[in-house]
Parts: structure tokens; sequence; C-alpha cells
């Protein structure tokens, strides 16, 4: 058996790392859910989460993954049989995809090749197409966990505002939110879908969707069937802090604490954050020679970088030799992307010796596994991280 010492390294893009003061949170007594000290923990985590998405209107907190947030924005705003335009920008554009179908919606996707994210005037483009007014909505993914991809949610909703289509506008931004800028009123957004496991520091369980007034006026007339997601009842108990069944209280108290970190830190620091990690990481695999699974720079996601490597070397082997060597876990390729990418995540509660000690890890497991490359990635990485020192 090989004994380690030191602390595991996450450096997956999500979960991401909990921080102590967080984990502590989660470990207090359990209240009373029916009882009035929950109603202040309610209120103030439900009004905490609409700072965290930059909106003045209603967010709804799931006890569950974000894939059921996925499914409760589908089930709440439309009806059987309903046109959904997607975008393909990897893994989990294409599972959303899925989902609707199985809820019995049909879907168009715009392909991509896993390299870039939502092109805004393809999206402007098919729908000045639709004449008939047949799409009832966008559903587009933020940040692309599994390619790395940031696609500009205000440039889409720029192309839907000059297509002149009555689209809903739905964005996943569960990897996104908390850890670059998300900004759900100001982007026109009608409902924001994230988790508790990436940017806000909580263990996986908590699931958001945040609403804008055309989204609350739609449900009125969904006709699809609904009862664990339906937002009605969750909205009328929230006005008094209650939620209409048995919620995550621990995982609220972790959430409380999440917002208050975040808020303490600020937003736009926060966003500088993980800018600085994100720009670090890319100057290191510039440096080892290896190419971005992102192409455009200006798409290059801040909250986790994957990098592909040269044809006929496995990903997979690569992350097993740095496991096994350095106690450090990489995120592995997915779907289309499957074994020939690694993914560093560089997310949530985070900084500079932690990025420095996976990028070290990352290139003497290169080396190791006898993957092609240069030296000197983390070198890179140090220089820019001193040039760019307060």
């Amino acid at each position: 058996m090989t004994v380690r010492r030191g602390r595991h390294f996450l450096q997956i893009p999500g979960p991401s790392n909990s921080p102590d003061q967080i984990l502590h949170a989660i470990g207090q007594p359990t209240l009373d859910h029916r009882g009035p000290d929950f109603a202040l923990l309610g209120k103030e985590v439900l009004g905490g989460m609409r700072k965290i998405f930059q909106t003045e209107h209603p967010v709804v907190i799931y006890p569950s993954s974000g894939t059921g947030a996925w499914e409760a924005a589908l089930v709440n705003l439309f009806n059987p049989g309903d046109t959904l335009l997607m975008v393909e920008t990897g893994q989990f554009a294409s599972l959303w995809k899925e989902l609707a179908e199985r809820l019995g919606y049909k879907t168009e996707f715009i392909e991509g090749d896993w390299r870039r994210g939502v092109q805004a005037e393809q999206v402007e483009a098919r729908l000045k197409a639709d004449k008939a007014g047949a799409i009832r909505a966008v559903c587009m993914v933020h940040n692309e966990t599994s390619t790395g991809a940031t696609s500009h949610v205000e440039q889409v909703r720029k192309a839907m505002d000059a297509a002149g289509h009555e689209a809903l506008f739905l964005v996943d931004t569960i990897s996104g939110l908390a850890s670059m800028d998300y900004r759900h009123d100001a982007w026109g957004v009608d409902v924001s879908i994230s988790g508790s496991q990436k940017g806000l520091m909580v263990p996986p369980g908590l699931s958001f969707n945040a609403l804008s007034p055309r989204a609350l006026e739609a449900y009125k007339s969904a006709m699809v069937p609904r009862s664990y997601w339906d937002w009605g009842p969750m909205l009328s108990m929230n006005e008094s802090g209650y939620f209409p069944y048995t919620p995550s209280t621990n995982l609220l108290f972790g959430l409380k604490e999440a917002i208050d970190m975040l808020l303490e830190e600020g937003l736009d620091n926060v966003f500088a954050r993980h800018f600085r990690l994100g720009e670090a990481t890319r100057h290191a695999a510039q440096a080892w020679g290896l190419d971005v699974q992102c192409e455009n720079p200006d798409e290059r996601s801040n909250v986790l970088t994957a990098i592909r490597l040269p044809d006929g070397h496995d990903a997979d082997a690569l992350r097993a030799v740095i496991l096994k060597q350095f106690d450090v876990s990489l995120g592995n390729g997915l779907g289309k992307i499957k074994g020939k990418v690694f993914r560093i995540g560089h997310l949530g509660d985070f900084n500079e010796p932690m990025l420095l000690g996976t990028l070290g890890a990352v290139e003497a497991g290169l080396k190791l596994a006898g993957v092609p490359h240069q030296a000197g990635g983390v070198d890179a990485a140090m220089r820019y991280l001193a040039d760019t020192s307060k």
C-alpha cells in the first residue's frame, strides 16, 4: 500500500476544492427546516444568490446536481413538441440536448468541432430563417467544461435581438458562475442554470435556476408535466424563506459561507484571480509546445484548460502516471475527445502555489510518460505570475 503525505491535489474542473470555512459551516448541527431560524437562512442564501447571478429577480435552489437544474428549466417553460435551438460546443451541450429530447422536445443542433464556443452569427442566421417562429428557445453553455471554451453570452443576446426573434434564452453557467463575469439581467438571460460544486466551492448537491420576468410569464402556459421541479411551489414558499420539501439544510450552511467569502473578496477580484491563474496555465501549455483544445484565444476559459496530447499518446495514461507518482487528479477527456486531452482545473478556492504545484506535477508527468514536449512550462507560469503580481 502506498502511503501519501500532504494534501491530495484535486485539480479536476469540478467538483472543486471546498475550503475549510465551508466544510466547517456544513458541519453545524442540522436545523429544523420548518423552524424560524431556518427561514432566516433561507432568505439569506436566496438573496445572496441573486447577488452572485447579478439579478434582481428570483433564484430557485434545488437539492440536486446541475443536471436537475437543466431539467427544471426545460419542464417549466415549454409544451410537448416545442423546438429548441442548441449549439454543440462539447460534451455538456450534447448531454443537455439529449435530455431535452428525452423530455419530448424537438431540437435543432448547430454542429461544432468542440474547439470553439458558440458563434453568435450562426444563431442569428438560424433565427432569421425561422420565419414561422417555431423555435421556442436558444439554449447554450456559457463555459463548456469538457473543452475549456467560453462562449460570449452577451454577443448571443445581441444576435437574438438583431434577428428580432422572440425565443427565450437559456444559459448553462454551471462551471462559469462565481469564476467568470456573468450578468443574468444585463445580458438578457431568461433562465440561468448553475450548480454548487464549481466556482461556489460547495460540495455537489445544490443547483440553481435564475429567472427573468419573461420566464415567469412563459411558466404560466407551460404544459409539460412537472412536480418536483415546479417553480410555482418553490417561489411561493421561498418568499418566507422556506421550501416545499426537505432542502439540503447543511449544504445551505455551506452556501451561505461561500456567498460571504465571494462577496468579501469582491466578484471583480474573484474574476480577475481566475483570469490570472488561467493565463498562467496557458503560458505553461505554450511553453510545453502543447495545443490548447480551445483554438480561439478570446474564448479560452479561466475555469479550466484542456490540453491536447500529440497523436499517438494517451491522455488518460498520462493522468494515471501523474496521479500515481504525485497524487494529483486531473480531468479526463470526455466524449469525442476522450483520451486526447487532459484538463487542469484552476477554479474556486485556488491560488498561485496550488497552481505551480499542479503544473510541476504535469511537467514531471509528461517526462515520465514519454510525451514529447519542451521543458520550461512551470518557469513560464512563474514568470507570468511574478510579472503580474501587485
